[in-house]
């Protein structure tokens, strides 16, 4: 479908297969009027396929048959962002947690429903999708967050996300500076 993917080389190292042999497995056994966890399972149980790469293979597959879109899961479509400030992860865990700073940089009205410091937030947006945020140090005097926007309803909606975060990210940098 004129995706990229995963290399043929890469696949066959770690699972023994390429694409081409996968696909004409799972073609045979008649997967794609299978569910996503009966494939995976299927990849995993009996043929042996670690698990992550049995969900690689049956994500890849699914995208490859028109099963799935691309950025879609099975509780919606999933979009991510993140980047790296030259501020230390305390100053960058702030300006998400607290709201007065949180403000300058993000108008948007939102409930943290869990937050480990300087690990992560999970939030339930204003249009009751999932935002979980992932803060990372880097050499001591950096840090990244990376934002994954999920249950979202269509590609459409992955691209507005995609935009708003992006500039989001920038606004933050700004404020930061």
């Amino acid at each position: 479908m004129g995706r990229a993917r995963m290399s043929d080389d890469a696949v066959q190292a770690k699972t023994g297969k390429n694409w081409q042999q996968w696909f004409s497995i799972l073609d045979r056994m008649g997967a794609t009027k299978m569910t996503h966890k009966e494939i995976a399972g299927y990849l995993y149980e009996k043929q042996g396929v670690p698990g992550w790469w049995s969900q690689m293979v049956t994500v890849t597959y699914e995208q490859e048959r028109g099963l799935r879109e691309k950025h879609e899961r099975p509780d919606g479509y999933s979009v991510s962002a993140s980047k790296t400030f030259d501020v230390p992860l305390s100053t960058m865990y702030k300006h998400w947690s607290d709201e007065k700073l949180r403000s300058k940089w993000l108008k948007d009205r939102f409930a943290i429903h869990k937050a480990t410091k300087e690990k992560s937030m999970r939030i339930t947006w204003n249009d009751n999708t999932s935002v979980e945020v992932n803060f990372y140090e880097k050499n001591g005097s950096k840090s990244q967050v990376a934002v994954q926007h999920s249950k979202l309803a269509d590609s459409k909606q992955v691209e507005g996300a995609r935009s708003y975060w992006k500039a989001a990210l920038v606004r933050l940098q700004d404020a930061l500076a």
